[in-house]
């Protein structure tokens, strides 16, 4: 575990990770999105802006879960749907096969 020192809200925290750069890269988005959040508003509190930033970045963390189970079931869809359509290439060309030795 590397220790790396990051930013949020002019706060210095002091963490432990396995890939620094990745800690700075969601240190920098929590940053940001506080500082958005600060912005639109009128507190000052951090703690609140802190829990304003976590509802926001928990919303866009609940619509691509939601986007990603969508876009899974269409995959499953297409999935079961090209087995079916294989399944069934399959049992007319078996079909013709068979003809084409009583006929031959």
């Amino acid at each position: 575990m590397t220790p790396v020192t990051v930013h949020i809200y002019d706060q210095a925290y002091h963490l432990r990770g396995q890939d620094p750069a990745y800690i700075e890269r969601l240190a920098l988005l929590v940053d940001a999105k506080m500082r958005a959040v600060a912005a639109g508003g009128t507190t000052v509190d951090s703690l609140r802006v802190a829990v304003l930033a976590a509802l926001n970045i928990a919303d866009q963390l609940a619509r691509v879960e939601a986007s990603y189970r969508a876009l899974s079931g269409t995959v499953a869809e297409a999935e079961t749907s090209l087995r079916d359509r294989t399944a069934n290439l399959a049992g007319l060309l078996d079909t013709i096969l068979t003809e084409d030795r009583r006929i031959g």
